[in-house]
């Protein structure tokens, strides 16, 4: 078996029940997420994916907040492209948004959505679950396009937080695969710096969540 392979049948362990109960459980602790919708601002006729789209809530939310872009996500759990298609098809958004089961760190844009690349891409909250993110991350820029921007928002270290709350977070977080990345901001400017990039990073609510802006270069 294939290590995305393992990875996809993990996570559809996970979530073949959760995925159900997914969006209304996780509002409550995933912050960040509408902020960086409202931050995408692509241009009219735009593509935009999100990497990890799961159930597809992020991926309703940026549709009707840009109804000039077109939408794309992929996801390695089969499970969650399940309750993703239905809710997409309930929001009337099935001709604005495109979805397909794939891995985060090696996918074709061109044989997935036949197109070449995104002016937008955003990853949230998932690369805290994915084994090589590092590699998720320079996967994502090479599929941007000359000028485009790569969003994240994922867990920060909690450094200005109660001792007691960061470990019972780590540890309750750690039940469902998910390790907030110490070295999360460090990765992506190595990345910036190798595309020839800008990095824009943002800790918010008292360091519970990182918020990251990669700007790749115009040629």
């Amino acid at each position: 078996m294939a290590p995305g392979e393992g990875h996809a049948a993990r996570m559809d362990g996970v979530y073949r029940g959760q995925r159900h109960i997914y969006d209304l459980t996780r509002k409550y602790y995933l912050l960040g997420r509408d902020r960086l919708i409202d931050e995408l601002a692509p241009s009219v006729g735009s593509h935009v994916l999100e990497i990890g789209c799961g159930t597809g809530r992020n991926l309703i939310a940026a549709a009707r907040c840009w109804p000039g872009a077109h939408f794309y996500g992929i996801d390695i759990s089969e499970e969650m492209l399940k309750t993703a298609r239905a809710s997409i098809v309930r929001a009337g958004l099935s001709q604005r948004i495109r979805v397909a089961q794939g891995d985060a760190t090696d996918f074709d844009p061109k044989t997935l959505f036949r197109i070449p690349s995104f002016d937008r891409i955003f990853q949230s909250y998932t690369l805290s679950m994915i084994p090589d993110w590092q590699g998720a991350i320079r996967e994502a820029v090479r599929h941007l396009s000359p000028g485009g921007a790569l969003h994240i928002i994922d867990f920060g270290q909690q450094e200005q937080m109660p001792p007691w709350f960061r470990a019972a977070l780590f540890s309750w977080l750690a039940r469902f695969h998910v390790a907030p990345r110490a070295l999360l901001v460090e990765a992506a400017r190595e990345v910036a710096n190798d595309v020839g990039g800008q990095l824009a990073v943002t800790r918010l609510y008292r360091d519970y969540a990182w918020s990251l802006r990669l700007e790749k270069r115009l040629r």
